[in-house]
């Protein structure tokens, strides 16, 4: 039976070999976040905040007893320590990633793909291959030990590339990540990471009824892009390169239906 695991090595050795250029955007769009702020509480208030925006439809009413309970206890926010056990109210809770994911996941109104977000980015602040000076605090592991696990934040713009790899399956946050976690782990999902750059640029239109080519507006909307014709041609050249590797794959059969 053919199956969807050569592609996803395809995808995800092209991912390796191209960080360089989705890293740029991500530090550059971390230190607009972070740098602003003098002290811990208010780098991670801001963190919080801003990923929590990221969702495209907020659930404001959900959130804000969120918010309440991290500001009315803000001080808690000096550790990492201190950040999951004020969000879990339990002193046992592993002070890993995973405990992070699953801590925010249980929030009302985050839910699954904002909590795999705001956990790869405290990872990503941590792990010593961005600016130092992103570094929030001294007690987060700056790596992904074998009891520990990160999960990549699964939005439309990624189940419409699985979508192409597989339309028989209905993707969604659990059937990405398990697929994914079928070939690789720990911080190798990281590296998935970097598939919604590479999918938002080279996607057109809304919702599921999407076409893939090299959208350049769209990459311009990214504001923390690297606006250098040079650097766009580049990635242009990149971004064709990723649309062969999923362009007519053949349907997968599996039991994720």
């Amino acid at each position: 039976m053919i199956t969807m695991e050569p592609k996803l090595r395809e995808l995800f050795d092209f991912l390796k070999n191209n960080r360089e250029y989705n890293k740029k955007l991500q530090e550059n769009y971390y230190k607009s976040i972070i740098m602003p702020n003098d002290n811990v509480v208010d780098k991670v208030i801001s963190l919080i905040y801003t990923i929590a925006n990221t969702q495209s439809q907020p659930r404001i009413d959900l959130l804000a007893p969120f918010y309440k309970k991290i500001l009315e206890k803000k001080n808690e926010l000096e550790t990492f320590k201190g950040l999951i056990t004020l969000i879990r109210q339990k002193e046992e809770t592993p002070l890993n990633y995973n405990a992070l994911f699953n801590s925010l996941k249980d929030q009302p109104g985050l839910g699954p793909k904002t909590s795999a977000l705001f956990t790869k980015t405290i990872f990503h602040l941590h792990n010593n291959q961005y600016s130092q000076e992103l570094k929030i605090w001294d007690d987060a592991p700056n790596e992904i030990h074998v009891a520990d696990e990160l999960y990549l934040p699964v939005d439309i713009v990624i189940t419409n590339i699985f979508n192409q790899l597989d339309k028989e399956i209905k993707w969604d946050f659990n059937r990405v990540n398990k697929k994914i976690k079928e070939l690789y782990k720990g911080a190798e999902i990281e590296i998935w990471d970097d598939l919604w750059f590479w999918g938002f640029i080279t996607q057109n239109g809304s919702g599921n009824k999407r076409t893939f080519e090299w959208n350049e507006n769209k990459y311009w909307t990214l504001k923390d892009s690297d606006k250098d014709p040079v650097a766009i041609n580049k990635i242009n050249e990149k971004a064709n390169e990723f649309l062969d590797i999923i362009d007519m794959v053949p349907v997968n059969k599996t039991d994720l239906k």
